[in-house]
């Protein structure tokens, strides 16, 4: 099956002319050679990359209590994460914070474009690791360029050789601390190299992240981001004309050409592009931005910090190519606050309100009630009606907790037998309860009732759930 399709462009000057282009779905990787460059910006994604990369490669390491700051322990199913203790009953707090995330992400493209791309996308953080590897082993852009047309000899295989390895560390180190997030990390570490870990699945992983790492950050770098990414394909939907992504002044920097630094662009009949193709060479996905705003922009502003060191060299304002809007471009002034923003704003405000109330209200403790359906009543020795239950008790805490279980819903209910149990940090016990009342009680064939669950330690971590309670049917004179 053919990977191209013939797309129309209709002329607008004449609609009666029409041009037939091919596009390509899925083109093979061309290498693209990045020229470091510094600047503003440059120093921002730096932060903000180390930042990261400190946060992934270190939380696993800090304990609290002598618990992983983050822990996602699925053999126990539990998650540990920042001191608190998740259950898989909690997951309707994940799919909260996915929404939030998806919001969130809806609301600063709206603004601001992709800077998620540029600033904080592990595949730009890894990517611009491998990078930085690469400019420091095999040399600058054009050094690496006269290095991959030389024949094979000692000095370049020696070279690549060395980049490879320190990718595949860095890949590796990566790998090792993802599994680190789901297996005690200062166990799997020992463990892996004493060749002593249990599970064979922590092998598998190790090595499964460590070669996606190295493909994609190393040989794929490019590919990802315009093939692979889907937010490179919907996030244009979430842009208007008021949304600030890196562009290039067209009216500013047409017609572009070649000059003296001492020229008056005016008098040469030039804009104050000065056609060096610096914006090109430092673009991590080779597009050019005179062309105009494209998918593949990852808006990581390399090419800005590139055209303002131009435009300071030549004694030309800065900000030919800058963050700005369309609106601006055109010369009209550009609103922050429009209804799409405010929409998506809304949206997640309510979201992380509800999720903060819900975090803040969660109890550690879980009790759910399932009757006996052996039997639906009988009578005890005293003469009363009685009905068998199975409670599952879990203490959702860190604690050793006692729990107090009482039964509410009718006149004279009460528990017969032990009520009161001691649960261990994270136990789950089940517990058969058997639960009376008078015969003169019951009013219906069936009754409302519920049970309580109450920590003697903290009043306020309690928690109930309904059951009913069966008898024969009242006698009726």
């Amino acid at each position: 099956m053919s990977n191209k399709i013939p797309v129309q462009n209709i002329d607008p000057q004449d609609a009666t002319t029409a041009k037939v282009k091919t596009v390509e779905l899925y083109e093979a990787r061309k290498k693209i050679y990045v020229k470091e460059i510094t600047g503003v910006f440059q120093k921002v994604r730096s932060f903000s990359l180390w930042f990261l990369m400190g946060m992934y490669f270190l939380f696993c390491w800090i304990s609290v209590d002598g618990q992983q700051l983050v822990l996602f322990d699925l053999p126990n199913r539990k998650f540990h994460i920042f001191g608190a203790t998740f259950w898989p009953q909690d997951f309707v707090l994940l799919s909260w914070l996915l929404i939030i995330c998806a919001f969130g992400l809806f609301f600063i493209t709206t603004l601001f474009g992709r800077v998620w791309c540029g600033y904080t996308c592990p595949q730009t953080v890894w990517t611009f690791i491998f990078m930085w590897l690469e400019e420091r082993i095999e040399g600058s852009r054009n050094q690496r360029m006269k290095l991959d047309q030389a024949s094979m000899n000692k000095q370049k295989a020696l070279k690549k050789a060395a980049k490879h390895a320190s990718w595949l560390f860095v890949a590796f180190a990566t790998g090792l601390t993802f599994v680190g997030y789901f297996y005690p990390v200062r166990e799997l570490v020992p463990d892996f190299f004493t060749l002593d870990i249990s599970s064979g699945w922590a092998y598998f992983w190790i090595a499964f992240f460590t070669l996606a790492t190295y493909i994609n950050a190393g040989w794929m770098r490019e590919q990802v981001c315009l093939y692979m990414c889907p937010y490179a394909r919907f996030q244009s939907v979430m842009f208007d004309r008021d949304t600030l992504v890196v562009s290039y002044d067209l009216n500013r920097g047409e017609p572009r050409g070649s000059r003296k630094r001492s020229a008056d662009p005016k008098e040469v009949g030039l804009g104050d592009c000065v056609d060096c193709g610096m914006c090109v060479q430092v673009c991590p996905t080779g597009i050019d931005i005179r062309d105009g705003l494209q998918y593949e922009c990852i808006g990581c502003a390399l090419c800005i910090d590139a055209c303002d060191s131009v435009m300071e060299k030549m004694e030309y304002p800065k900000g030919l190519i800058s963050y700005t809007t369309e609106q601006k471009l055109e010369g009209k002034d550009s609103k922050l606050l429009r209804p799409r923003t405010i929409g998506y704003g809304l949206a997640l405000v309510i979201m992380m309100s509800a999720f903060a109330f819900k975090l803040g209200t969660r109890l550690p403790v879980e009790l759910d009630v399932i009757r006996d359906r052996g039997a639906l009543f009988q009578t005890n020795a005293r003469g009363y009606i009685e009905n068998a239950y199975t409670l599952q008790l879990m203490n959702m805490s860190d604690q050793v907790r006692t729990f107090v279980i009482t039964v509410e819903g009718m006149d004279g209910i009460s528990i017969s037998g032990k009520s009161e149990f001691t649960l261990e940090p994270s136990e789950i016990r089940s517990i058969p309860m058997a639960v009376e009342a008078k015969p003169s009680a019951l009013t219906e064939r069936s009754h409302d009732i519920v049970f309580k669950a109450q920590a003697i330690d903290d009043t306020s971590v309690k928690i109930d759930s309904e059951s009913r309670f069966l008898g024969p049917a009242p006698v009726k004179f």
